[in-house]
């Protein structure tokens, strides 16, 4: 199942702040997001509909096991490209920026061989 930008972006994010804060509401989403609480509300009702987060009776939200594979994917794609970029010599915070709007269009053959070509210089 191909899965939309805007989802990974909150499986992600919701993978964050739970290795940041330990846990994670839809205000957390919200604030890391720069987007508004009812925004986050419709999301995550569609994420959970899919199969990727749960959330408890306290709307705590956790990520399902599919959840946290395609949340961990992104979030490990996001680190090395950051990576990468900064070792070109590009600022950290540009780094960023550019990874979060690579790391979801990038092919996955091309992914690993970005990674293998980066292990030469390690």
């Amino acid at each position: 199942m191909e899965v939309r930008k805007s989802a990974e972006d909150y499986l992600e994010a919701i993978l964050m702040i739970k290795e940041k804060q330990g846990y994670v509401r839809s205000v957390d989403i919200a604030e890391h997001l720069g987007i508004t609480k009812p925004s986050v509300t419709y999301s995550t009702k569609r994420l959970k509909a899919n199969g990727y987060i749960t959330m408890d009776h306290a709307n705590m939200i956790s990520l399902t096991d599919e959840g946290m594979a395609i949340a961990s994917e992104i979030y490990t794609r996001h680190k090395v490209l950051t990576c990468f970029f900064t070792a070109l010599g590009v600022d950290p915070e540009i780094a960023r920026e550019d990874a979060c709007k690579v790391e979801h269009d990038l092919s996955h053959e091309t992914f690993e061989a970005l990674c293998k070509y980066a292990e030469k210089f390690e």
